[in-house]
């Protein structure tokens, strides 16, 4: 006989078989097809990557116990100032300017949040804030607090709630680790004491201490498991799919997605993949698992692709674009740029076009002497400077006999009888005469940037662009 606490019984048993079907975990690879798991992994992939290799790149440069002088190298909340332009010698990040001087700081907001503080500055500087994204959300400079303003702003994560000290502004990052690639204009050689001095009035003072004239930076933390001697795109090339989607989870704990990515995360979800929570290749199905590894062997394969195409590999003409710095759902552009430049500002603060091809599509190469002709009236049209980089294969600055980089407006440089501009690209000098306008390269593959400091619409809508590479032998 069935009695109503039997019934009871049934039903409440019933009601907790559904509420453990409905709100634990979906069984992945019932709801995916391994075809289906191996594209929602690589597409996963491109978009993780700007994130992934963002920390990174941070960690490695954090891990310091105090600023080295090294471009980039300074604790976490303290600003590496970087007093000298960068080297050939420098590799820790690809394509580095030699315009500025450079104003880094890597931030943790968990603990509590930090104030920026900038002293009135009276030429070209910014102070772009990007999220460990990458995604630039504000950026002092001169475009856009002004010249010559002294500002204080109230740097939070984004989980802080708070009240701020009277009359200072609130940034509230998207995520907890976020970045200062902070720049300075530094006119050659003599202007380096002044810029040094513009420097040391970027600070960055935690909350707690503000007022406090006693504070002290504290001594930071080195970790002994980081790796320093291994660049960090060779670290991220070098994680197998568990590693990789490890460690995007662990840092999804802090760093949420943007509010424009519930598609992506609704697919990972569909391979397993939860925001908040680990996530152990391990526990899957043999079947997906395999397809996860294959579709992160193929996400590898297309960020290299997507860099490549971004610094020019592959063209017949400048690579840019107007919409870097702030990408919405563009992963594949974020993953590019991060792959070729990473720490790209907004196009109004500056843009870079980038070659690897001469006029003819063929591969630029020190083997070759070319020229960069400008017509008259036809330089770069800017609100602040313009500068043309030579680097390597593979991004990095070329030591040569003139130690010379770059050459730009701020360049002695001397124009022809009709008032246009040669600038002379090769490796070997093309004699006294015509030394002012070169700009030496190596001996094999090399590409070239071509750096708009505050670009006019003009550059913005493309109705300037860039002249060709020609190869004169």
């Amino acid at each position: 006989m069935q009695t109503s606490a039997t019934r009871s019984f049934r039903l409440g048993s019933l009601m907790a078989m559904a509420a453990a079907i409905l709100f634990s975990a979906p069984v992945a690879w019932a709801q995916v097809s391994e075809a289906e798991a191996r594209q929602i992994t690589k597409d996963a992939y491109v978009y993780a990557y700007p994130l992934v290799l963002h920390d990174v790149t941070i960690r490695r440069l954090a891990n310091v116990s105090k600023p080295t002088g090294a471009l980039g190298e300074a604790p976490f909340n303290q600003f590496a100032h970087a007093r000298d332009p960068a080297t050939p010698a420098f590799r820790t990040v690809i394509r580095p300017n030699v315009d500025t001087l450079y104003s880094a700081a890597w931030l943790d907001l968990g603990p509590e949040p930090l104030v920026l503080s900038v002293p009135a500055v009276d030429r070209y500087f910014l102070l772009p804030l990007a999220s460990l994204w990458t995604d630039v959300f504000a950026v002092p400079g001169i475009r856009t607090t002004g010249r010559n303003t002294a500002r204080n702003f109230l740097i939070v994560g984004p989980r802080w709630h708070g009240t701020p000290p009277a009359g200072m502004e609130v940034i509230r990052s998207p995520t907890r680790i976020a970045a200062i690639g902070g720049r300075t204009q530094v006119n050659g050689p003599s202007d380096l004491e002044t810029v040094r001095r513009i420097q040391q009035a970027y600070r960055l003072t935690p909350l707690s201490a503000w007022g406090k004239a006693t504070w002290s930076p504290p001594k930071g933390m080195v970790d002994p498991n980081i790796q320093m001697k291994v660049r960090p795109p060779v670290q991220v090339a070098n994680m197998d799919a568990a590693t990789f989607l490890a460690r995007l989870a662990e840092l999804l704990k802090d760093n949420p997605p943007g509010p424009l990515d519930y598609p992506m995360i609704h697919r990972l979800e569909r391979i397993g993949f939860h925001v908040a929570q680990g996530y152990d290749l391990t526990a899957q199905p043999a079947a997906l698992r395999e397809a996860i590894e294959q579709g992160t062997a193929d996400g590898k394969v297309e960020v290299e692709t997507l860099g490549g195409r971004a610094a020019g590999v592959g063209a017949k003409g400048w690579v840019y674009s107007t919409t870097v710095g702030a990408y919405g759902v563009n992963y594949a552009e974020r993953a590019a740029i991060a792959r070729s430049a990473l720490g790209m500002n907004l196009p109004q603060d500056a843009i870079y076009p980038s070659i690897a091809t001469d006029s003819e599509g063929r591969p630029l190469d020190g083997a070759h002497r070319y020229v960069v002709h400008f017509e008259k009236g036809k330089l770069p049209p800017v609100g602040a400077f313009w500068s043309l980089t030579a680097y390597d294969r593979d991004g990095y600055l070329i030591a040569n006999s003139l130690n010379r980089q770059a050459l730009g407006d701020r360049d002695a440089l001397r124009f022809n009888s009709d008032g246009s501009l040669d600038l002379l690209v090769q490796a070997t000098s093309p004699g006294r005469e015509g030394e002012a306008d070169w700009l030496p390269v190596s001996d094999g593959p090399f590409n070239l940037m071509l750096r708009l400091y505050m670009p006019a619409e003009s550059v913005l809508d493309r109705s300037w662009t860039p002249p060709p590479v020609k190869r004169l032998d």
